[in-house]
């Protein structure tokens, strides 16, 4: 009973409204694009136990997809490709893929996010400090043009591992110089829950309610673990209160002594604990740091990272030094706002010293290796 005019009209209407749907399908995938990670010398063993967090939704959450890229040199192709294969076979609902990669010209491409994981064997006795120095350096000035090029323009670049960290994002830093400053960032997270832990065994009490420990400096050198800020939640003492009641750390450790042998000195028990340790906690200092970054880090919390110096704490610019920071909305900022005392401010210059001096060897270094480009 309907006039073919009619009809015309209404399939025209209703094929328009099937291409609106199809462009709103197109447009909704094309949102769910993969966060592309690298992560360098993926055969150590951070790698191994990062990729689980990475993969599981907790970092950067359960409606965003990852594929992850496993960078390291030809001799660790069989491990790389063994671990894919485990990861592939967990089957991840987040995991749209992973890869191993052995050619560093095709590095980094569309790089959401570089992981820094490359570590050097450090025997003092065997080599001088200077030439590790320069090892360093020649493996940053490898991956910084890299980024550059294949990177996305906004990727954000994580130094990890046992040796350098500092060092490592100071050399991306400046041979990387497209790199934003802000995006490129050393942990030293593991520092912090390593002597979180401590503290907590010490106090028999929950790692979980140890907050705001600090740690300054040289995160895989010469740093300071400050408790001047540190407080306590949840701890069984004379005088108790709901959830958000806390004390003062330094209050309940009357062992001035212990805290200086086990925390403070250079060759401390909380060294030797994190320097030994076999993957797992810097792993999940590398994941908490990130999520942190994408989601936010607990109001009122400190957080130790190390971020480019730009004055703050009358510490010298143009450093990598960790210091307390919040993040928020995919940003840093350092938490100036804090009282530090007289003696904190000293340890503070000693170590910016140790940071800038490892600095002025480097450049030394690349001075001797390439003069022009130096220049």
């Amino acid at each position: 009973m309907m006039l073919s005019e009619e009809m015309l009209a209404i399939a025209e209407e209703n094929l328009q409204a099937h291409l609106e749907i199809v462009k709103e399908d197109e447009e909704i995938k094309s949102l769910i694009k993969p966060m592309q990670i690298w992560i360098t010398s993926a055969s150590v063993p951070i790698c191994y136990h990062l990729i689980p967090l990475l993969a599981s939704g907790e970092v950067f959450g359960m409606t965003t997809e990852i594929s992850i890229h496993l960078l390291d040199t030809e001799q660790f192709k069989e491990m790389l490709c063994s671990i894919v294969m485990e990861a592939e076979d967990m089957a991840f609902p987040l995991l749209r893929s992973i890869s191993e990669h052995t050619k560093t010209d095709q590095a980094f491409i569309d790089a959401d996010i570089v992981i820094v994981l490359d570590d050097v064997l450090l025997n003092l006795e065997v080599q001088s400090l200077e030439n590790y120095i320069r090892e360093v350096s020649e493996i940053c000035q490898v991956y910084a043009p890299l980024i550059e090029k294949n990177a996305k323009s906004d990727v954000k670049v994580i130094s990890s591992g046992k040796t350098f960290a500092n060092l490592k994002a100071t050399m991306l830093r400046m041979y990387g110089t497209s790199i934003r400053p802000e995006n490129i960032i050393a942990i030293s997270t593991s520092w912090e829950s390593a002597a979180k832990a401590m503290l907590a065994r010490k106090l028999n009490m929950n790692t979980a309610g140890v907050k705001d420990v600090i740690v300054w400096g040289n995160i895989t050198g010469s740093n300071y673990i400050d408790l001047s800020h540190a407080k306590l939640y949840g701890y069984d003492c004379a005088i108790r209160g709901p959830p958000n009641f806390q004390r003062p750390l330094l209050n309940m450790i009357y062992d001035s002594e212990w805290i200086h042998s086990e925390l403070v000195s250079a060759q401390s028990t909380l060294s030797s604990r994190v320097s030994r340790g076999r993957g797992m906690l810097p792993a999940h200092a590398v994941a908490t740091v990130l999520r942190y970054w994408y989601h936010g880090s607990p109001s009122e919390e400190i957080i130790s990272v190390g971020i480019l110096s730009e004055g703050q704490f009358c510490i010298p610019e143009g450093i990598i030094f960790s210091m307390p920071v919040r993040l928020q909305n995919g940003n840093w900022e350092a938490m100036t706002e804090l009282e530090i005392n007289e003696t904190t401010q000293k340890v503070l210059g000693r170590l910016a010293h140790e940071l800038v001096q490892e600095k002025l060897v480097a450049l030394k270094e690349i001075n001797e290796m390439h003069p022009y480009e130096a220049e």
